[in-house]
Formats: C-alpha cells, structure tokens, sequence
C-alpha cells in the first residue's frame, strides 16, 4: 500500500497485520503459547510428580543426613529424642500422675514409648510441611518442578527417621516381655496408611505455611493439644471410663489414636484387641485415603502461587 505526500513524494505504508484486532489470549491459542508456571491438570501434575520420584527419594535422604550433622552424636539424636521424652513423660504421668492406671508397668512402658514414637512421626510431618515451600524459596523460585515434590519429600524423611527409631522401640518390647511373631506383620500396613495420612497433612499445611509463615509458631501448642487428646499417656477408654461414651469413641477415632493402638496391637503381646475401637482398620484406612487425596487436591489448586508475592 502507498499515498501520496503533500510535496508530491510516495510513501509507502505496512500492510495490515493478520494479528490485528485479536485479544491476547487468541494470540495465545494461535502461536501455542502458555502462561508460564501455569498449574497442569491433575493428571498431568501427578505424571509429573511421580517423573521427579528419584528427586524426592535423595532430596529426603540428604534432608536426614543434614539434620543432626552439626551435632556430636549425629543421627543417634533420631532415636535419642522421642526416647528422651518417653522417659520424662513416664516419670510425670507414670510415677506421679499414675497415667498407666488399670495397666502393670511391662505393659504400660511399650504403650507409653510406642505412643511417643507414632505421634512423633505425625507432628514431626505436620511441621516439616508447614515450613516445606516458605522454607525453600529459593529452590521454588529457581527451578521448575511440581511443588507437591517437597511436603511429600519431608514427610518421606519422616519415615525414613521412624523407621531407625524402631529399632529401639524393638527392644524396648522385648526388654517387658513382647516377643515377634505374626502380629508384628501388622507393624507394615499400619505405617504404610499411617505415612498416607501424614503426607496429606504435610500437603496441606505446606500450602497454609506457604501463605502464612507464622502459622509454624502457632503449630507447636495446636499439636501438644492433640498428642494430649490421643491417648499418648493414658489409656482413652479406661481413663475416660467415669466420662460419656461417646467423649472416649471420639477421641479414640481421632488419626493418631487409631494408629497409636493398632501399633501396640502390633507389638506388645498384652495389649490385646478388646483396646481396640470398633472397625479400626476401616477408620484407619478412611483416615488415609481422605487426607492423601484430599491433601493432594488442596495442595494442587495452588500449584501456580507457591513462591510468588
């Protein structure tokens, strides 16, 4: 296309472009481009997760090895901590409080050390995943990778620290009495739905904690009043026995009571399971499944956030 100037010259002029008159996101579609970081499908998120597994694996590994490394003893302090507070807690609510009440001491000292090491496992997930994206800004700025990789990672090495802290738990029940057999097979599928329900809390407070840092000083007293709710101490139905029923079916349906007990069923020969509630496998098994799928969908809706603002 051409016009004439006033002073008789020719100027020529661009033809119009084909873009014009599109609105950005028909330019999008048009040249296949996409928001950067945008969050993918479900499906596609979990393709993508399950691709980093290998990442997940060493990023947890290298986490426990770097947790103790500054101290003297090292990782001996993942068995000596929750074995530390089972001795303090035995003296104030064994000896003094009487917690164990209704139960002789070779029983109560495997409850009472089993319970400290299965709540640990729970609380220590909940606030590893409350700091697992406001914790690692600069690895969530830097790269590109599903942000579901770092609660699950931390509460993988969770496990991996439960898992070498058992080996001590192993002799404390032997040491009063509780020798294996067929139902320390059970010891598997109650870490394995009790890692399930961990990871989702992991996901979830990881999206609460990325938008709000402060909750991890809240986190503290939220979970001291849960481990006192779950049984840790004292036995829910014969502590509770004076209280209405239905105050000690709560309280024993509660995720970390269930657990607790189908752990001490597992391993101490006289905790039989009359201590059981009812349907526990069931409750066990709904606890994991609704907060690992819930945890995950939480968590992905706010996949394209995490590290902005």
């Amino acid at each position: 296309m051409s016009e004439r100037t006033h002073e008789g010259g020719v100027m020529t002029s661009e033809p119009p472009s084909p873009d014009d008159g599109l609105t950005p996101e028909q330019l999008a579609a048009k040249y296949g481009l996409a928001v950067s970081g945008a969050r993918p499908s479900l499906r596609a998120y979990v393709r993508q997760l399950w691709g980093r597994r290998h990442f997940i694996l060493a990023f947890s590994s290298a986490k426990l090895a770097a947790q103790y490394s500054q101290a003297k003893l090292g990782q001996l302090w993942q068995v000596a901590t929750p074995l530390l507070n089972a001795v303090v807690y035995f003296l104030i609510f064994g000896l003094i409080l009487n917690a164990g009440k209704g139960m002789p001491k070779d029983v109560y000292i495997p409850f009472l050390v089993t319970g400290i090491f299965v709540f640990t496992f729970t609380q220590s997930s909940v606030m590893s995943g409350v700091r697992a994206i406001s914790g690692n800004l600069g690895l969530v700025r830097a790269l590109h990778f599903p942000r579901a990789s770092l609660p699950v990672s931390f509460a993988l090495q969770q496990l991996q620290q439960l898992l070498w802290s058992m080996l001590v738990l192993f002799l404390v029940v032997m040491a009063f009495g509780s020798y294996p057999d067929l139902s320390w097979a059970l010891i598997v599928p109650v870490l394995a739905l009790q890692f399930l329900f961990n990871t989702g809390l992991a996901l979830i407070f990881a999206r609460a904690g990325a938008k709000t840092p402060d909750l991890a000083q809240l986190m503290p007293f939220v979970l001291r009043t849960w481990m006192y709710a779950s049984g840790v101490m004292f036995s829910i139905p014969v502590y509770l026995a004076e209280k209405p029923g239905w105050v000690s079916t709560v309280l024993q349906w509660n995720p970390t009571a269930v657990y607790m007990d189908l752990m001490r069923f597992a391993l101490i020969e006289d905790y039989g399971s009359a201590n059981l509630p009812d349907h526990v496998w069931m409750v066990a098994g709904g606890w994991a499944v609704l907060f690992a799928v819930g945890g995950f969908v939480y968590f992905w809706q706010a996949e394209e956030r995490y590290g902005r603002g």
